[in-house]
């Protein structure tokens, strides 16, 4: 199931949203219908890119936008994260959800004020992390305390924002399903709108996580497995994290080496069609 072409005669109209509680309906509505690919730009070009190709909604990547500034992930600043997202919410009309980590702090405040910070930005959705940067997992309960307190401030917003739960387990060397499902699970009673646990391998593990929850599940795309596979075991939508920022870096380099290293310039004849990506 992959987005229509925008060009052709058969694709839906676009319906372009305009104020923040018409994109927060948007998508929450996309929650509820069929199940949907949220691509992560890395910038503000890739954004105005992935809506002309016919995406109906943004999610963020931590990883890629880290990328953009010359670091690794986990070492950006919420307030760097927050003006990443006014660019972003300012460059297409589609709803933004923002990949928060930890909330830039352990305790429940901090999860609930990234919340405020992202939404006063523009974002109509946003997710939760239970892994510190310290370099461990809250323990259950206090992961689910810092999901409560982002889930007060979400709903308190006055239009409508889809908190993600994420547990990270499976993206952080804990292979433990069972674990992971709990954590989901005090998450969806802790009031998130969506649950997530990145790094799931399988569909059968996709399967059985769909199958514990009732709210939407996010899943991370793998290479492994086609689209309709993820959808077909549950998935409601599907992320793609900071892979597309690598491929774009990956053929960038590519052709940097080609250059420097056999003089080859053919490399550079892409022409990619800017101008009916950016109509508008």
């Amino acid at each position: 199931m992959s987005p229509p072409d925008p060009a052709s005669p058969h694709a839906p109209p676009r319906v372009r949203c305009v104020t923040q509680a018409e994109k927060g309906a948007v998508f929450a509505a996309l929650h509820e219908g069929e199940p949907f690919v949220i691509p992560n730009p890395w910038d503000a070009g890739s954004a105005r890119v992935l809506e002309a190709l016919g995406f109906e909604a943004l999610a963020t990547t931590s990883s890629g936008f880290a990328f953009t500034l010359g670091r690794l992930d986990g070492q950006t600043a919420l307030d760097e994260v927050v003006a990443h997202t006014a660019a972003l919410d300012a460059a297409t009309a589609l709803p933004v959800a923002v990949d928060l980590e930890n909330g830039y702090g352990a305790s429940p405040e901090a999860a609930a004020n990234a919340i405020a910070r992202v939404a006063e930005a523009g974002a109509v959705g946003g997710s939760i992390e239970d892994w510190d940067p310290a370099g461990h997992l809250y323990e259950p309960a206090q992961a689910a305390e810092r999901v409560a307190a982002a889930a007060d401030t979400a709903h308190s917003l006055g239009f409508p924002f889809m908190l993600a739960g994420r547990a990270e387990n499976h993206i952080r060397g804990v292979t433990d399903l069972d674990d992971t499902i709990a954590r989901l699970q005090a998450y969806e009673r802790a009031g998130a709108d969506v649950l997530y646990a990145p790094g799931l391998s399988t569909t059968e593990q996709i399967r059985t996580v769909c199958d514990a929850v009732t709210k939407p599940v996010n899943v991370l795309a793998r290479p492994n497995l086609k689209l309709a596979e993820l959808f077909e075991a549950g998935a409601q939508r599907v992320s793609v994290g900071g892979a597309l920022t690598w491929v774009a870096a990956k053929a960038f380099a590519d052709a940097a080496v080609a250059m420097r290293d056999e003089g080859e310039l053919s490399v550079l004849a892409a022409r990619p069609p800017l101008g009916g990506w950016f109509a508008g």
